[in-house]
């Protein structure tokens, strides 16, 4: 009962190994588009929450159906590194829709070793998806010097939900070929890629 009332606070958590930053952000966004969210929880019963955001006064813009029409969409192997599992499935289930194929790893050393499987293997990933900070293991920045070490020609996108990391504002300074901020956009994410992919 008395976590209740601190889930929503920044780096509070249950998990060994967890960031005590999911709800948080969650909670944050809501509030940025005029929502709110709350919860009933029962132990051995379950959690439900309930999200209440306000309805659209206006139907969804020309614009904005035209960018959603406009996805880059390409092939490939991509390779998703994050320690958080929803946005690991989030990106996963993008990506497929845009049409590439995807694996994914929770931190650094599992992607490290999933890279090194695929390149021995002969069907190498086309292009890599780094989370920068990955609490208690290996974050993009030290997962892509062992990617290098692997292929020194490795594509990398870093991602980071803090946009004001200096890794993001000179990615190119640590070995990154691009970058993109959580939360994800489909739209930003296929053109990063598209442009990686396609430029590099």
């Amino acid at each position: 009962e008395d976590h209740l009332q601190k889930i929503f606070d920044p780096y509070f958590t249950t998990k060994q190994k967890g960031s005590g930053l999911g709800l948080a952000i969650t909670y944050s966004i809501i509030k940025r588009h005029n929502g709110y969210i709350t919860l009933e929880s029962q132990i051995g019963v379950g959690t439900t929450f309930h999200i209440y955001l306000p309805a659209a006064k206006e139907k969804l813009l020309l614009k904005e159906v035209q960018k959603i029409k406009s996805l880059q969409v390409g092939k490939g192997r991509v390779l998703v590194m994050d320690d958080e599992e929803s946005v690991r499935d989030v990106a996963g289930e993008m990506l497929r829709h845009i049409g590439y194929t995807v694996e994914l790893a929770k931190n650094g050393r599992e992607a490290s070793e999933l890279f090194l499987k695929a390149k021995t293997s002969g069907i190498p990933f086309d292009i890599v998806i780094l989370d920068l900070t990955v609490p208690g293991s290996l974050g993009g920045e030290e997962t892509i010097k062992e990617l290098i070490k692997i292929d020194p020609k490795v594509k990398v996108i870093v991602t980071s939900g803090y946009s004001d990391d200096p890794v993001l504002s000179n990615f190119r300074k640590y070995g990154f070929s691009g970058m993109i901020s959580k939360p994800y956009k489909i739209q930003e994410l296929s053109r990063v890629l598209y442009e990686v992919l396609i430029t590099e």
